[in-house]
This record gives C-alpha cells, sequence and structure tokens, in this order.
C-alpha cells in the first residue's frame, strides 16, 4: 500500500504548492525549489497521519527526512564527537598539523529550534574547517519540544563555554573565536554573544556569523513578512506555527500574532525606534509591501505567547547599552526570505551603535537555502556564493 500512498501524497503536495506557494521573478532555480517543497510538505502530512495512527510523532518523521544523507569519510579531517552536560558536540579539526594557532568557529544549527541536528549541518561545517584551516564546534543542542524552551540557549551557552575554557587542547587561538549559526541558531548566536559580554573571564569573541538570523517576535507584518508570506521554504505562517511548537504552544492564538495583537501598546511605541518598516530602505520595499493597519492588543494573546517578547527570543529588543559593546558582524539576507528585515534592522542597529558589519544579500537566496548545501545537483548555486563569501569574511579576520 506505501508504494501507492507516498506517490499520491507528493502529487497531492505538489498540487498543493502550485495553489499556494509564490515563485516570485529573480529566485534561484524554481523548480528545483517547488520540487522539494513538495517534499517538505509531504513529509509534513505524513508525519499528522502517522502520529494520528500512533506511529510516532510528526516531528520525528520531520527530523528524520532533514537529517540528510550522510557525507563520505573525509581524510583532511579529524573529526571527533563528544558530549558536554548532555549536549552533543563535534569537533572538525584540520589533519595537518598546524603551524600557528587557527580560528575557533562555534556553530548552532538552524531548524526552529524543534528539528535539525550535527548530522544534517555536516557539509557546511566540514566546507568552513577546510577552506577556512578552523576548528569548527558543531553543536547538537536537544530540541523542543521533549527539551523545553529556552534549554536550548542553556545547551548552546555550555557549549560555547567548554570550548573558550578548553582552547589550548585544540590549538586555539583566544583572539580568534568566532559565534555563528543559520536561522534560529543564529538568534542563538546573537544571544550567547550578548550573554558573554557578562563574562570577563573569559576570551572576547572576535566575530558573530549570522546567516539569516530570525530574531524577533514583535512584528510580523515588516515588508519582509508580507512580500515573501507564500515564498518556499519558510511561509509566514509556518514561522508562527514552528515558534508555536518550539515554545509548546496551542496554536489557537497564531492568527492573532499574526495580526500582532500580541504587542501592547506601549511596547510598540518603545521599540519602533528599532522595528518598523519605516527603518527598512526603500529598495526593499518595492516588491508588494502595504503598510499594515493597526490591530487592537489583546492581553489574552499576549499572555499566551509573552515568550516570543524576551530578549531571548527577541534579541533584537537588547538595550543600547548591550549592542554597543557587541563584537564585529558579519549577517547575511536573502532576498526571498520572510526574516531578511530581522537582518536588516540588526544590522542597523549595529551600525548605529558603532559595531562594524559586514553584509552579505543574496539576490535569489530563500530562507533555509544552505540546507541544500554541498549536495552536488540537489544544490542551490545562490547557497555556494553565500557560503564562498562567508569562507572570506572568516579569512579576512
Amino acid at each position: 500500500i506505501l508504494p501507492v500512498i507516498i506517490p499520491a501524497l507528493f502529487l497531492g503536495a505538489l498540487f498543493y504548492d502550485f495553489l499556494n506557494s509564490e515563485l516570485p521573478p529573480g529566485i534561484d532555480q524554481p523548480l528545483k525549489l517547488r520540487f522539494f517543497h513538495s517534499l517538505l510538505i509531504t513529509t509534513m502530512i505524513s508525519g499528522k497521519i502517522l502520529e494520528k495512527l500512533g506511529i510516532c510523532s510528526d516531528l520525528s518523521l520531520l527530523r528524520v527526512v532533514l537529517d540528510g544523507i550522510p557525507p563520505r569519510r573525509d581524510s583532511k579531517l579529524l573529526i571527533k564527537d563528544l558530549k558536554v552536560d548532555e549536549v552533543p558536540l563535534r569537533i572538525y579539526q584540520p589533519k595537518q598539523p598546524p603551524t600557528g594557532k587557527r580560528r575557533g568557529i562555534l556553530y548552532f544549527h538552524g531548524g526552529a529550534g524543534t528539528f535539525g541536528s550535527i548530522r544534517a549541518f555536516e557539509r557546511i561545517c566540514r566546507y568552513i574547517a577546510k577552506k577556512c584551516n578552523s576548528v569548527v564546534v558543531s553543536v547538537g543542542y536537544r530540541l523542543s519540544p521533549e527539551h523545553p524552551y529556552p534549554g536550548q540557549y542553556f545547551d548552546c551557552l555550555n557549549a560555547t563555554l567548554y570550548f573558550m575554557r578548553n582552547l589550548e587542547e585544540y590549538h586555539v587561538d583566544p583572539a580568534l573565536i568566532i559565534v555563528s549559526g543559520d536561522s534560529c541558531g543564529a538568534n542563538f548566536a546573537t544571544v550567547i554573544c550578548q550573554i558573554l559580554l557578562n563574562k570577563r573571564d573569559l576570551p572576547k569573541v572576535r566575530a558573530q556569523v549570522l546567516l539569516y538570523p530570525g530574531l524577533q517576535g514583535l512584528d510580523f507584518h515588516l515588508p519582509s513578512y508580507q512580500q515573501n508570506a507564500s515564498v518556499p521554504i519558510l511561509f509566514r505562517k509556518l514561522v508562527i506555527y514552528f515558534c508555536f511548537r518550539y515554545l509548546n504552544k496551542e496554536p489557537s492564538v497564531l492568527e492573532d500574532v499574526l495580526q500582532n495583537c500580541h504587542v501592547p501598546e506601549s511596547m510598540k511605541r518603545k521599540y519602533k525606534k528599532w522595528i518598523s518598516a519605516d527603518i527598512i530602505p526603500d529598495k526593499f520595499k518595492i516588491r508588494g509591501y502595504v503598510p499594515q493597519k493597526s490591530t487592537s492588543y489583546k492581553p489574552e494573546v499576549h499572555e499566551a505567547v509573552k515568550e516570543l517578547l524576551a530578549i531571548t527570543f527577541s534579541p533584537l529588543l537588547a538595550e543600547d547599552s548591550i549592542i554597543c559593546q557587541l563584537p564585529e558582524s558579519y549577517i547575511v539576507t536573502c532576498e526571498f526570505d520572510v526574516l531578511r528585515d530581522d537582518g536588516l534592522l540588526y544590522k542597523k542597529r549595529l551600525e548605529d551603535n558603532g559595531v562594524q558589519v559586514t553584509w552579505y544579500h543574496s539576490e535569489s537566496g530563500f530562507h533555509g537555502i544552505l540546507a541544500f548545501f554541498g549536495y552536488g545537483i540537489f544544490s542551490f548555486s545562490s547557497g555556494k556564493k553565500i557560503m564562498d563569501s562567508t569562507v572570506n569574511y572568516i579569512n579576512s579576520l
């Protein structure tokens, strides 16, 4: 029966994709993207069916599929697995003996805090370790909902503290520590860099590398949220859906959160100087942005999802006294990504506070494009360009 059901589900997902998704002109390899998006929809529907049948949770299937295919052994790298406070780490070191001390790069993977793994981002970490002649530590923080929010931040922090206290063992220069991540992993990297400002006994972070970061839960009507609301792989509604899964919340107030009804008027006024469509450069508003009409605040919605507005979830809300102390930063944004404007707003905040920012904007990229990196014909050319730009930046430090 499976040989019939799975193709039928895929065809249904493909039909759904044609009806509901938008592939704007200029997006990288649209047919390939449509195929992968249909696979994702098929996986999510199959997961729901298996959950109803009591076989496994929907997230279990999604995690297995998104783990990808493990790459072959790499003769140029020493790869070591270990656990620190129950958190899995994978450490990549070039086999060639170091001529001097190397850079140390912490990498926090994406996946909305509910999926993703060390294995899923193996190709990215290997590439950085080899191209940058660096030690890369990939952190397998434990996932929600089994390990509730904000446990992921503690896992990332503990992994960072372990690495910073054992730099000698890995021949890492304490002046060349880089904290990095993609998507929600970039959110973790941002928060960790803010927390480390209080750790005077540790080396200072040299740079933070943030690849299409998600940095705020205050405004889901920024231009990029409107323009890319139906662009694969991350629909606007899917952002809120996975936020709710991550925070272990019921989806009953999802529509209200989409309309920003969870934000008190006083908070909107306070943070308008940092999070507002008015701050986004006009060239990013050309593609169909319509200013949002004011929506009424609903206290019960705020109470249900107030974690969205915490500094851990929304590090864009950190005070200037914190932002001005942060290390040099590298930020990647993608034109066809709902989270694009989070990166643009953080770039502006850092620059306004005197922090040096190197910015790479992928004109044809979309959210999650790096998940396909290193898969040959299944990869996207924009993803390779993002990785090469990132490597060039790291090598410039």
